[in-house]
Parts: C-alpha cells; structure tokens; sequence
C-alpha cells in the first residue's frame, strides 16, 4: 500500500494495525495469487480439463516460484496490474508443455478478486476476536458501574438522571447487533471469483460449474455460481458493516470525550494524553482517535460506492478505486477496534461516586 496516514512514519503508531496491513502488503497479495492458480490446477485435473501430472507441475511450480519484481513493477506499469506478467514469468518457471495450462480459463480479475477475498477471509478472523473482546469489556464495565447514576443527556443539555448501565447499552446494542450479523457478511464477501474473460467460463464448458466448485472447496470459499466481476455489492455490503462498525465505536469515543470535559468528571481515564504547553491537560486521545476514524471510514465508503459503477463486462477504472479505498478502510476499522479495547481497559470510574 502507497503511503496514507495510516501508515506515515509520524503517524501510525496512533492510526494503523500492522496486522491487518500486513495483508495488504504485496507479498500477502502474491502468496494468495499463487494458491489460487495452484488450486484452479488442481480443479481443473480433478474435473478431467487436463492431466494431473501437468497439474502437479503448476502447482510445484506456483509454490516454488519468486517473481523477478522489477519485471513485475514494469509490467504492472504497462498492464494496470500484476497478473499479465505473473503469469508469464510462471509460464516461463514451468517451461513444459503444463505452462500452457496455467491459468486455463481464468482472467486476471479472477486472480486479484479472490486474492482478495482470501484474505479478507484472515482479517474477518482477526476482527471477530477484537469485536468479542470490546463487548466483553463493555459488560465488564457494566458490572463495575452499571449501577451508578449520571445525568443524561438530549441535544447537549441536561435531561433526566439515568444509571450508568443505560449509557453502556446504548454503546453495546449495536455492537452485539453487528456481531450477530457477521456470519452472514463474511459469507458473502468470502466468495470465489472466477468467470473468465467475459464472466462466462466459456474456454471450460460443459465442465465449468464442476471446475468452480472444486476450486471454491480448495480455496474454502463460498461458490457464487457465477462470476461478480461487476456485482461489487458484496464488496459494498462488507464495507458498509466495516462503515457501521467503526461508527458505533466513534459513538463511544465521543461519549467518553464529552464526559471527560473538566466541568463534567463523568470519567476518569488512567491515561489521558498531555498537552506541550498546558501541564493540567488530560486530553482523552483514544476518545478522540475513534471518532476520527469513524468519519475517515464513513469518508471512504461514500467514495467506494463509486466502484460498483463498472461498465459493461468490466471496469479499470472503478476497479483501480476499489483497490486505493478498501484496503484503508479495513485497516481503519482495525485500528479502532485496537483503540476501542484499549480506552475501555483504561477507564477508572464512570458516573457519580
């Protein structure tokens, strides 16, 4: 990933995730690439297309291959994108008659969408344990002072008294409530890509159902029996629960921000930032970095809605966006589940003592 905020020099200590930028990374991109032109060998063997011994050449030859990158940078110069010379130094790696039959079928779409679904399938397993563990410390504070009073409050006045356990809820309904929802969403944003050219199998045949699915189980993905190639709805939905997500945290942060205002003392934070020329300042950073973060995501996903608009068979254009947007808004909403989990461990008392 070129440079963002997320992963300056000065800046990502407080922004990025490293682990969930580490599956962006390129190599992360090429490793996924490789399976998949490994795992359409071998389900194009099983499925009869061709022999298993010109499948078992690929697949030596995928897991063994390093790409010459300078040659892969200019190609990409040229191409738009990685895979039309990928698969010619691989072709040239395999130097047999089984070099004709890597990537049979397929398209470079096919290749870029599954890498990336592949590895939308690490991050949603690194966001499902965070997500749990911010709604554990929800409850966790819940039973520490959920039966304490604050004032609450409508449109920034004064309202009525309510317990602190009321202002928690409102934080954890809607995170319990994505939760119950991600099952679902990853489904659907896990899927194969595979639909050739056109979106049409048609090198493959009659055979080309029976290929998909043997490559989907391969691959553990979903068989969307069809190819998506202009369909970005899973893609949008995904970003959107991303969206929502990262928007109930930033409720929190700015929650917990105005509460910590000096006239309030609603909250108190074992750590709270300072301030260079204000020795008395208790600045609540992580509040303030969540709620940053919710706009950024929010910011991004406006412009991802862009990408469905890919015309006819397919798109450069708005599929190039895609690829500049996605990446940080998952790392985003990475870093604010890491923020999250951190300011709640941080914080000492809430409501009236």
């Amino acid at each position: 990933m070129s440079y963002t905020v997320l992963n300056s020099a000065w800046s990502s200590t407080l922004l990025s995730d490293p682990e969930v930028a580490g599956l962006f990374s390129a190599d992360a991109d090429l490793a996924a690439m490789l399976d998949f032109e490994a795992a359409l060998a071998e389900a194009e063997a099983e499925a009869g297309v061709f022999s298993t011994g010109l499948a078992q050449q690929i697949i030596a030859a995928c897991r063994e291959f390093r790409p010459d990158m300078g040659r892969l940078n200019a190609g990409i110069s040229r191409d738009g994108m990685a895979v039309p010379d990928l698969i010619r130094q691989l072709r040239e790696a395999i130097g047999t008659e089984a070099s004709k039959y890597l990537h049979f079928g397929a398209t470079s779409q096919d290749v870029i969408d599954t890498s990336l679904t592949l590895r939308l399938q690490q991050v949603n397993q690194i966001f499902a344990p965070r997500l749990s563990n911010v709604c554990a410390s929800l409850a966790h504070l819940d039973q520490r002072f959920g039966p304490r009073q604050m004032m609450a409050r409508t449109r920034m006045q004064s309202a009525l008294p309510i317990l602190v356990s009321h202002r928690i809820d409102r934080w954890r309904t809607p995170l319990l409530d994505l939760s119950d929802d991600f099952g679902q969403v990853q489904a659907a944003v896990q899927a194969l890509q595979f639909g050739g050219p056109v979106g049409t199998l048609d090198q493959l045949g009659a055979k080309a159902p029976e290929v998909r699915g043997l490559l989907a189980e391969r691959l553990g993905l979903l068989d969307p029996r069809t190819a998506w190639h202009t369909d970005r709805s899973r893609v949008l939905n995904y970003s959107f629960w991303l969206t929502k997500l990262a928007t109930a945290l930033g409720k929190i942060g700015l929650d917990i921000m105005l509460m910590a205002q000096d006239e309030r003392s609603e909250i108190a934070l074992a750590k709270s930032g300072g301030s260079s020329a204000m020795a008395h300042k208790k600045n609540p950073i992580k509040a303030e970095v969540l709620l940053a973060l919710a706009r950024f995501v929010s910011t991004l996903h406006a412009g991802l809605q862009q990408c469905a608009l890919h015309e006819q068979e397919r798109s450069g254009t708005n599929w190039t966006l895609e690829w500049m947007l996605l990446p940080q808004i998952c790392i985003a909403t990475g870093t604010a589940l890491i923020t999250a989990q951190a300011l709640l461990k941080s914080v000492d008392s809430l409501g009236e003592r």
